[in-house]
C-alpha cells in the first residue's frame, strides 16, 4: 500500500505557464537548453550552466548555487507562486490526438525504500548524486518523476469530474504536445484520493529512476538528521505525476552500432541466419510488426529479422523482451558487445526521432548498422517490476515527457 498526500504547489501564474514550463533536464544538452531558454524558462533553474558564458560545467559548485539563486529569483519575481492550501492537480498531456491524465501528488520516500514504489531499471550513482545535490540545495523537487498505478474506477471518476471544469493551464508547447492542468483543492476530495491510494498495492516508476532515487536518499538524510522524526514531515515526500497504467504507451528504443566486429556484410548476414529468418525488404523504411520481429538497416537496405522459435523464452519476464533477444543473439553473440552500459561501439535512439534517424546515422558513415525494436508493453514493464527483475539498459522510452515547472514541491 502506498502513502501519498496533497501539497502546496509552487507554479507559474496562468499567463506565464507556457513560458516557464520546459522540457526536462535530461532530454536536451546544455547548448540546446541555452538556445531554447527564454527569459522565464525553468531551464535557468534545472540547467543553470546555461547562464554562464561560456557554458559552465554542470557539476560545478557555482552552477549548483546558480540554481538556488534562480529559483529564489523566479519566486521573488512572481514567475513562480505557491498555492495557499494543499491540493492535488490533474495534469493532461496530448500527443498525436491521444490524451493521458495524471494526478500530481507527493509520494513518501519510505515507499521507495520498501519496494512499494517499484523500479525496473538500475541507476548510476553519479547521476543520483547530481540530482541529490539539486534537491538538497533547493529543499524542493523542482522536476516531477513519472509513475504509473493500477487502474482505479473511483480515481477515474474523480479525474473526470475535475476535467469537466475549465483548465487552469491550457497550452501547446513548441514540440506540438498539449498540456493542461486542473487544481483539486476540495478538502474532502483530496482526503478521498489519499484514502484510495492507501489501498493501491504499488506504484511503478515509468520515467525518472535517478530523480526518484535521489529524492528518497534526501528524505533518508533528513530523517537521520532529525531526532524527532515522525514520518509526516514535508521532507518525507517528493513530487510525482502518476498515471493509470492503461493510458500509458511505451515507444521503441532503438540501437545503432559503429562496426560489424570485423565481419563483412555478407558474413554478418549469414551469421544472423542461425537465429533469425532474414528477409531483405528494400530501401523503404521497415517497421517491426510484432514481438520478436526486428527491422535492420545495413548498406542502404532494410531487413526484417524474425527470431526463430526456441531462441527466446516467453515465460521469462526478461527473456521475452526483444532488447534481451537482440542483445543475446546479435549484439553479444555476433558483434561482441557484452556490456551496453560501457561499450563505445553502440548508441541508443529514442523512437520519437523516427526510424529515418537510424537510416541517417548509418548513411552518414557514423554507424554501420541499425536495429529497430517492437515497443515494450506496460504489462511487460509491470511484470518485470513485480518479479523484482531489472530491464536491460535503454529499454523503455515514454513520450510525451512531463513538462518541468508546471508544479513544484518545496519541503523548506
Amino acid at each position: 500500500m502506498v502513502k501519498i498526500k496533497p501539497f502546496q504547489g509552487i507554479r507559474p501564474p496562468k499567463e506565464y505557464a507556457a513560458e516557464v514550463a520546459s522540457r526536462p533536464y535530461d532530454v536536451l544538452n546544455s547548448v540546446e537548453a541555452k538556445a531554447e531558454a527564454t527569459e522565464r524558462s525553468l531551464l535557468h533553474i534545472i540547467k543553470p550552466e546555461i547562464d554562464f558564458d561560456p557554458i559552465a560545467d554542470e557539476h560545478s559548485e557555482e552552477v549548483y548555487q546558480k540554481a538556488v539563486e534562480n529559483f529564489r529569483k523566479w519566486r521573488e519575481s512572481g514567475w513562480l507562486v505557491q498555492d495557499n492550501k494543499e491540493c492535488y492537480y490533474v495534469y493532461a498531456q496530448t500527443m498525436n490526438g491521444r490524451t493521458q491524465y495524471g494526478l500530481v501528488m507527493c509520494c513518501h520516500f519510505e515507499d521507495y525504500l520498501s519496494g512499494a514504489i517499484k523500479k525496473h531499471e538500475l541507476t548510476r550513482t553519479d547521476k543520483e548524486e547530481d540530482r541529490m545535490i539539486h534537491v538538497r540545495n533547493q529543499k524542493a523537487n523542482i522536476e516531477p518523476v513519472f509513475f504509473a498505478y493500477p487502474d482505479n474506477a473511483e480515481i477515474d471518476a474523480i479525474v473526470a469530474e475535475a476535467i469537466a471544469k475549465p483548465a487552469e493551464y491550457d497550452f501547446v508547447a513548441a514540440d506540438t504536445f498539449g498540456h493542461k492542468l486542473w487544481v483539486i483543492d476540495d478538502e474532502a476530495i483530496c482526503r478521498r484520493i489519499t484514502e484510495i491510494f492507501a489501498t493501491i498495492p504499488a506504484l511503478y516508476v515509468a520515467d525518472g529512476h535517478h530523480r526518484t532515487a535521489a529524492a528518497a536518499r534526501v528524505g533518508a538524510e533528513c530523517k537521520a538528521a532529525n531526532p524527532n522524526h515522525t514520518g509526516e514531515e514535508e521532507y518525507c515526500y517528493f513530487l510525482a505525476v502518476t498515471f493509470p497504467e492503461s493510458q500509458l504507451r511505451i515507444i521503441d528504443y532503438n540501437r545503432v552500432v559503429k562496426d560489424l566486429n570485423g565481419l563483412t556484410e555478407e558474413q554478418f548476414l549469414a551469421a544472423l541466419e542461425a537465429d533469425f529468418v532474414v528477409e531483405k525488404v528494400g530501401a523503404e523504411i521497415y517497421t517491426p510488426t510484432a514481438l520478436h520481429n526486428f527491422s535492420m538497416y545495413l548498406a542502404g537496405q532494410w531487413y526484417s529479422l524474425t527470431a526463430k522459435e526456441g531462441t527466446y523464452d516467453d515465460n521469462d519476464p526478461i527473456g521475452v523482451l526483444d532488447v534481451t533477444v537482440l542483445s543475446n543473439l546479435v549484439l553479444d553473440k555476433i558483434l561482441g558487445i557484452a556490456d551496453l552500459r560501457t561499450s563505445k561501439r553502440i548508441d541508443f535512439v529514442g523512437g520519437i526521432r523516427g526510424l529515418g534517424e537510424l537510416q541517417k546515422r548509418v548513411d552518414s558513415g557514423e554507424m554501420k548498422v541499425a536495429f529497430a525494436l517492437y515497443p515494450v508493453s506496460m504489462r511487460q514493464l509491470i511484470d518485470i517490476a513485480d518479479t523484482g527483475n531489472i530491464m536491460p539498459p535503454k529499454t523503455t522510452w515514454f513520450e510525451p515527457k512531463l513538462r518541468s515547472g508546471v508544479v513544484i514541491h518545496s519541503f523548506e
